[in-house]
């Protein structure tokens, strides 16, 4: 506690001190960690020519080939690597009449052609007798099996680097410091780390918030804080991504005014947060459940007109909601999403609630039918209805929906969500949880993934609570392998301590306690802390499978959570609040 307080001083003094001290750096985000300078061709690559002898006729200007640029170039060889075999490729490159440098190689590693394809592509330019790669293409092949999951290939690289005696900067440890860090490896980033300052190779602001920011996620903040003062002493000033590093740490942390002052003061000394850097912050605090911090971005990005992302702006709606605050403000900065989901929304009301009668015939009989509850007969119109392609509007396809799920018909329900498909129609999220829901119940588990697919599809969020309810209710059933396909094309925000832990006991449920075990591995490795529920699972699945050792080793674990769960100091995210809700009772 007494560094996070140092740590959050820190910051507060530097960003007043460093407005009058130097001019920040412009905006480097993680991700350009991956952006290498390197020479770039400003004329265009032309064909092999031989030169004109004297007296020559000169060929006139509309016989020219046309100049063959860089991009071109490059897009080119990207739809080769893409759409042949590599046999077939490899013809092709070689019949390319170009002169191969380490700009061109690498500008087409860098579009990210398919991984085989890119690592034989690399291998194929070895063998080139004009080119030899160099420390830009060497690095961002590391980056590619980095990014790929491929630890052990890019270590491989790395390996090779060292052999082969190619230069080795900054940009190169940070990558592997950055994946290895990604793959669970905290230990591996942290020696990439001190290997690099050993070897006299001097950190950028890249890496030094990068390096920061592994610190801070795995709440080493006394190492935190004492890389923040050495980047100080260094004479590198933070740039938006350091800021928006420390800013999320610091709510996370419960310190929502010292974040607040970072977040004004930042801007005072010339660093303004970018688009990037809200959506990142208005996430967090949604996830924290604070709202002290919200409204001031919000309000920067109604003057900068910057807008969220369609899943950020679902839960920062879902979380004003809960809290019974005003989304007047959220409105205002999301416009377009407004207009397109609230608004919508509303309009449907007004028109169901509507006692305007249809000239259509078929539609005055549906409604009759419908407030009669005759659902047989509504089933037999509604196919009479699509066979004759008679277009059914928004307010009668919500009600046939509604009134099916109410009465536990699933199959009148699909009938509506089947012609809603082949119609194009978009329907309301609530509708497509009700369809979930009714689904689930019936125990018809076959069209859920369909649904949900086709609920993000047109641009609703399934959300957290849901999302991890879907997958308890599977559990329960004992359906794993629906759950892992519903979990598969779950976003990546939403896949969390809350999620891996339903899936974990999906599986123990189902009476498969490896595979649960092994999914819970690797929420570890993924970076996720068990909950109090997620303990609960575990304890309940490893007692009715037998499996004693892991269960003593477990316990041991949740009595030490426990510890720490029950101080004042405690943070409760979200996520850990559903799991521990659906989970808490498990065991005594």
């Amino acid at each position: 506690m007494h560094y996070s307080n140092s740590f959050s001083l820190l910051l507060s003094n530097y960003v007043v001190i460093s407005a009058i001290r130097k001019k920040i750096y412009h905006n480097i985000s993680i991700k350009a960690l991956h952006s290498l300078r390197q020479y770039k061709q400003e004329k265009p690559i032309k064909l092999f020519s031989r030169k004109l002898r004297k007296g020559a006729k000169v060929v006139e200007k509309e016989e020219v080939d046309p100049k063959l640029y860089t991009r071109d170039t490059v897009r080119n060889i990207y739809n080769i690597l893409r759409n042949f075999s590599w046999s077939s490729a490899q013809e092709h490159l070689e019949r390319l009449p170009m002169r191969w440098d380490s700009y061109l190689i690498n500008q087409v590693m860098k579009t990210h052609p398919p991984l085989e394809k890119a690592w034989l592509f690399f291998n194929w330019a070895c063998r080139l007798r004009t080119f030899k790669h160099d420390q830009y293409t060497y690095t961002t092949m590391l980056d590619i099996f980095g990014e790929a999951g491929r630890i052990s290939s890019m270590n491989y690289i790395f390996q090779q680097m060292k052999e082969k005696g190619i230069k080795i900067d900054a940009v190169t440890y940070t990558s592997l410091m950055h994946w290895r860090s990604k793959s669970g490896d905290v230990d591996g980033a942290i020696k990439v780390w001190k290997e690099m300052k050993t070897n006299g190779c001097y950190p950028t602001v890249v890496s030094y918030t990068a390096y920061i920011k592994i610190l801070l996620d795995n709440d080493q903040v006394k190492e935190a804080t004492d890389t923040y003062k050495e980047m100080l002493q260094s004479g590198l000033s933070p740039n938006c991504c350091t800021y928006t590093v420390l800013m999320e740490y610091l709510i996370g942390a419960g310190k929502c005014k010292e974040a607040l002052d970072i977040f004004h003061k930042m801007q005072d000394a010339g660093v303004y947060p970018d688009k990037a850097a809200c959506n990142i912050l208005i996430l967090k605090c949604c996830r924290s459940g604070e709202m002290l911090v919200m409204t001031p971005i919000l309000e920067y990005m109604k003057e900068n007109r910057f807008v969220l992302r369609y899943p950020v702006f679902v839960e920062a709606h879902q979380t004003l909601k809960s809290c019974s605050v005003s989304e007047t403000l959220l409105r205002q900065v999301n416009p377009h999403i407004e207009t397109e989901s609230v608004s919508k929304d509303e309009v449907i009301h007004v028109i169901t609630s509507s006692t305007i009668i249809p000239s259509n015939v078929d539609h005055e009989l549906m409604e009759i039918l419908l407030k009669k509850e005759k659902l047989i007969a509504v089933d037999y119109l509604l196919t009479g209805m699509v066979d004759k392609n008679i277009q059914l509007d928004s307010a009668i396809i919500s009600t046939i929906i509604e009134v099916n799920c109410k009465h536990n018909r699933p199959d009148g329900a699909l009938l509506v969500f089947d012609h809603c498909l082949k119609s194009g129609v978009n329907m309301k999220r609530n509708l497509y949880l009700g369809l979930i829901g009714v689904l689930i119940r019936s125990s018809i588990y076959s069209k859920l993934l369909e649904i949900v697919l086709e609920m993000y599809r047109q641009g609703h969020c399934l959300g957290l609570y849901h999302a991890t309810l879907i997958l308890y209710r599977l559990g329960k059933a004992g359906k794993p392998q629906y759950a892992v396909k519903i979990f598969n094309v779950l976003p990546e925000e939403l896949k969390c301590t809350a999620t891996y832990t339903a899936l974990v006991g999906a599986y123990f449920s189902a009476g498969s306690s490896g595979k649960g075990l092994k999914i819970y591995e690797t929420m570890r490795k993924k970076g996720f802390s068990p909950s109090l529920g997620t303990y609960n699972v575990l304890l309940t699945g490893l007692e009715k499978s037998g499996r004693v050792v892991e269960l003593e080793i477990y316990r041991r674990e949740k009595k030490s959570f426990e510890i720490g769960y029950n101080s004042h100091h405690h943070i409760i995210l979200e996520e850990d609040r559903i799991c521990d809700l659906l989970y808490g009772e498990m065991i005594s």
